[in-house]
């Protein structure tokens, strides 16, 4: 029997997973001329359409989707054993991709991980902002980083930070002309700097609670953004209060530029982990990751 062509196969899994000949042209390194013409003569050698193109997207057929499934995965374990070979290396290599928020990364991410790229020159890390709740198996990351409290239960969970606090703030400003609110529904009659998550497209209704009485505040105002930088702007020149983790303010409201309130209403709450799949052998590369975000003393846990 003659030999088939893996490399269109490869080619294939590729474009129905980005879901576009441009991005998968710019992943493989190749012009998208070479990429329909791989995907044209791979149809024709199977005599059936895998891919259904139109001028705004590509998705598979339904055929195409059988042939993703299960070819996909078999492309993914030989990839996963070929990183696995760099344990036999002097000194391990590969990629790691990683999505996040913005916040996090600067705080917590970076400043643990620099030391490690420093060490292994042929270890790559790609991040990827996003305060979605993104499908790391089907993007094809190798990790997400989410609230401890927001992760779902079939992923291995490890700790990268300590537990956290909202703070709703303000600016000296903004509170010349108005009274502070005193409890969470206070919160209505003031000007608020919204945040939309973009995983579901509504506004993030601020929680709050007090001695086991969990309060939910939807509140309004001129400005909404969906990253936490834009927000803590908008509070320090006076467009509203804000409402984001303490870590976020912390030097602004240590330096009298932003005024906290409502402290009493916001109890610490689980932090940051990092997520990945439990059936997805680590690489070295990842495991150097784990490794280097793990909190001192404390061990991973399933979520």
């Amino acid at each position: 029997m003659a030999k088939r062509n893996l490399n269109d196969l490869q080619t294939f899994v590729v474009v129905a997973r980005e879901g576009s000949f441009t991005r998968a042209a710019a992943q493989l390194g190749v012009t998208q001329s070479a990429l329909s013409q791989s995907i044209r003569q791979l149809e024709a050698r199977l005599d059936i359409r895998l891919l259904t193109r139109t001028t705004r997207s590509v998705s598979p057929t339904e055929a195409g989707e059988r042939l993703l499934q299960k070819v996909g995965q078999r492309f993914d374990e030989i990839e996963a054993e070929l990183d696995a070979l760099t344990e036999l290396r002097d000194k391990p290599a590969g990629n790691v991709r990683i999505t996040c928020g913005d916040h996090v990364l600067r705080t917590t991410i970076l400043p643990k991980v620099m030391p490690l790229l420093r060490a292994y020159p042929d270890v790559r890390i790609e991040f990827d902002l996003s305060y979605g709740f993104r499908d790391i198996v089907a993007d094809r990351f190798d990790a997400g980083v989410r609230l401890g409290e927001s992760i779902d239960k079939d992923m291995i969970a490890m700790p990268i930070g300590p537990p956290l606090r909202m703070a709703a703030v303000a600016s000296p400003s903004y509170l010349a002309s108005r009274a502070p609110p005193k409890k969470p529904q206070d919160l209505l009659s003031h000007t608020c700097i919204n945040m939309r998550l973009p995983t579901y497209g509504g506004l993030y209704a601020w929680e709050f609670e007090r001695r086991g009485r969990p309060v939910n505040v939807h509140v309004e105002g001129q400005l909404t953004f969906n990253t936490s930088p834009l927000i803590v702007q908008a509070a320090l020149e006076g467009m509203g209060v804000a409402f984001l983790p303490e870590e976020e303010f912390a030097p602004h409201v240590a330096e009298g530029r932003l005024v906290r309130m409502l402290e009493d209403w916001c109890p610490f709450f689980p932090g940051y982990y990092l997520y990945y799949p439990s059936r997805r052998q680590p690489s070295p590369a990842f495991k150097l990751v784990l490794e280097a975000l793990r909190l001192t003393g404390r061990h991973g846990t399933a979520a």
